[in-house]
């Protein structure tokens, strides 16, 4: 009964403002007011990205659980792993809203939030109190009138080295001011030299050594992506996160589609699957990746595998879907490994690469 009235939610919840909507979800995952997952996944969907090993490729996208309140119930959702943020070093209240807008006809969603979230200490707090077991990703960002903004993100792999399953570096919102300057390769290749210098240090120190996954944006210029994937492999980065929202607009028809801010859900897809096959075939498929972009179906989650991805998040497909999204997901992955006779769903990474590169990037 209760998985049948959480498959309900969304209808209910779209009547109400998005941000109010969203914390009211996180509060209910709080109070474990949700379907646990039924019994273990198949063994076909277990896989191991940047050495850790996980138990099915879905997550659920950073952005929202942004101060690392419910990883956990993400997990017992049915999850593989989670990825909370992304946190800066102070808190900030972000952009002024109303700043959440649903595109319901396009089955999307534009957010201009600008890294609203509680700080590192307040994440930490959280973290610290958890028990451990499953991976938990910190996504890290720089706040917005910091004066620096690659020791912003030196400060997060400080902060957090001690809780965090991984590192995803966000240099890819479009809703703080300059940040996606910093994929340019001259000051990717300073960010990433001071980030790893910092993740050596705390190993020297005795610390774990922990994953770094960079987020890149869907909107990289094609003419571009060559000079930063040379970058982001010079430096030895674990994975790669394709991709963060777009600041494109092309065939939408819901009126909310003049709004300023970064475009998720199903109309990125497209985009975002041909960037990831780019980035798979321009790293020869050596560096994990996670596709991220318009996942709202067991059919775009493959195809986000078949394109190149080790593992997959979701958010707005959440969002119009329902939690029951992740389990029909898995089911459709499972399926596949048995239709295509391979032994597990990492046979399948990369299967349909070549195809996805070779498209346009705007459909």
């Amino acid at each position: 009964m209760l998985r049948g009235l959480f498959d309900l939610a969304p209808r209910f919840l779209t009547l109400l403002p998005p941000e109010e909507a969203h914390e009211i979800t996180l509060r209910t995952l709080e109070r474990g007011i949700f379907p646990r997952a039924g019994g273990p996944d198949h063994p076909a969907l277990t896989l191991t990205f940047a050495k850790l090993t996980l138990p099915n490729p879905v997550g659920v996208a950073a952005g929202f659980d942004k101060d690392g309140r419910v990883p956990d119930a993400l997990l017992a959702l049915g999850c593989g792993f989670a990825e909370i943020g992304s946190l800066t070093p102070v808190a900030q209240p972000g952009n002024p809203a109303k700043r959440v807008f649903r595109l319901v006809q396009d089955r999307a969603l534009i957010n201009r939030l600008g890294f609203n979230n509680g700080g590192h200490q307040a994440a930490l707090a959280h973290l610290q109190k958890r028990q451990p077991g499953g991976v938990v990703g910190v996504n890290i960002g720089a706040n917005k009138d910091t004066q620096d903004r690659i020791a912003d993100f030196v400060k997060g792999i400080e902060t957090f080295s001690e809780v965090a399953s991984y590192f995803a570096v966000n240099i890819s919102s479009p809703n703080t001011p300059g940040l996606r300057d910093l994929q340019a390769a001259e000051a990717l290749n300073e960010l990433l030299g001071r980030v790893m210098y910092a993740r050596a240090a705390l190993v020297a120190a005795g610390k774990p050594k922990r994953h770094i996954v960079v987020k890149l944006s869907p909107d990289i210029a094609e003419e571009d992506l060559g000079a930063i994937v040379a970058c982001l492999m010079s430096h030895n980065v674990d994975g790669i996160a394709v991709s963060n929202t777009t600041l494109t607009r092309q065939g939408l028809r819901d009126p909310a589609a003049r709004e300023t801010g970064g475009l998720s859900g199903r109309p990125l897809f497209h985009r975002s699957t041909v960037m990831l096959a780019k980035v798979y075939e321009a790293t020869g498929g050596k560096i994990p990746l996670i596709g991220i972009g318009g996942i709202d179906s067991g059919e775009t989650a493959l195809a986000k595998i078949e394109a190149g991805a080790t593992l997959v998040q979701l958010y707005t497909g959440l969002i119009y879907e329902g939690p029951g999204l992740i389990q029909r997901i898995k089911d459709h992955l499972t399926q596949a490994v048995r239709r295509e006779g391979v032994f597990a769903i990492s046979d399948l990474i990369g299967k349909q690469a070549q195809a996805w590169a070779t498209k346009p990037l705007d459909a």
